[in-house]
């Protein structure tokens, strides 16, 4: 096949530019969840006095906040059951964001090959880990479970393609695949979710995976058109195709036809 170059220079600052947008959104994360561990814990009161709840021990979950003591009776009320769902489901899109990206370093072709391009992978591996716990802690917190296990419908595209990769174009077409769902999936849990700390969450998250898709397009368009040579900083205008301005970008909205429905990764 033929040599792929990328410009590592315009990968270091697109990457230290997701750190400094993941940075961000991470403050903003770790005050919704203790804002919205505050709000609960009344209602959580409110299940222990009628419901015979099972003293759970103290312990601070991931990013904040303490386990919640388990139920005997009492359940979440039915808005906050769908939330515990959208929590469960977003954790179990980024755990198997987690896994493809772990399994994708350990490629000989990018263990082997470019430093930059594998600094990029580690470093979204550590940030979809971080959106992981912080979608966890929030269930936990809520009254329900952690998912720890990965998706399964995009499990199973996954499980498909990965026998079939063969380079870093496949590695980046897998990986568009799972930020973009997961982008779309927080996009529409913002709109779905009962609690406006959780709405705080997921807003926080889904730009933070909107600008990973946005980075691994323009890679993959440069991968497919051998031009890579033609994005430099700074760089020339008069050289780059027309389409070198919107290809990290093509909707002026994100859509969310493929987001992922709130059951789709709850625990069962």
């Amino acid at each position: 096949m033929p040599s792929e170059h990328i410009d590592t220079g315009l990968l270091e600052e697109l990457t230290e530019q997701s750190e400094d947008l993941n940075s961000d959104a991470l403050r903003i994360t770790r005050g919704a969840l203790i804002d919205f561990g505050q709000a609960v814990e009344p209602l959580r009161r409110r299940w222990w006095q009628r419901g015979g709840l099972i003293a759970g021990a103290g312990g601070l979950a991931a990013l904040w906040g303490a386990s919640r003591a388990s139920a005997d009776n009492a359940s979440p009320s039915g808005s906050m059951a769908d939330d515990i769902m959208a929590l469960q489901t977003a954790a179990s899109i980024e755990n198997l964001a987690v896994s493809v990206y772990q399994t994708a370093a350990g490629l000989p072709f990018i263990k082997n090959g470019n430093a930059t391009v594998a600094a990029f992978i580690t470093k979204t591996t550590q940030q979809h880990q971080a959106h992981a716990q912080a979608f966890n802690a929030a269930a936990t917190q809520a009254g329900g479970k952690a998912q720890n296990n990965p998706d399964p419908k995009y499990k199973a595209v996954v499980d498909q393609a990965l026998p079939t990769i063969q380079g870093p174009a496949d590695v980046v077409k897998l990986a568009i695949t799972l930020e973009d769902v997961a982008a779309q999936t927080y996009t529409k849990n913002v709109s779905q979710v009962s609690d406006a700390q959780l709405r705080k969450l997921f807003a926080s998250v889904a730009p933070v995976e909107a600008q990973h898709r946005a980075t691994l397009l323009a890679v993959q368009a440069l991968l497919a058109g051998d031009a890579a040579d033609l994005v430099t900083i700074p760089v020339d205008p008069a050289k780059l195709p027309a389409a070198a301005g919107s290809v990290g970008f093509p909707d002026s909205f994100y859509k969310t036809d493929n987001a992922s429905p709130i059951s789709e990764g709850a625990v069962q």
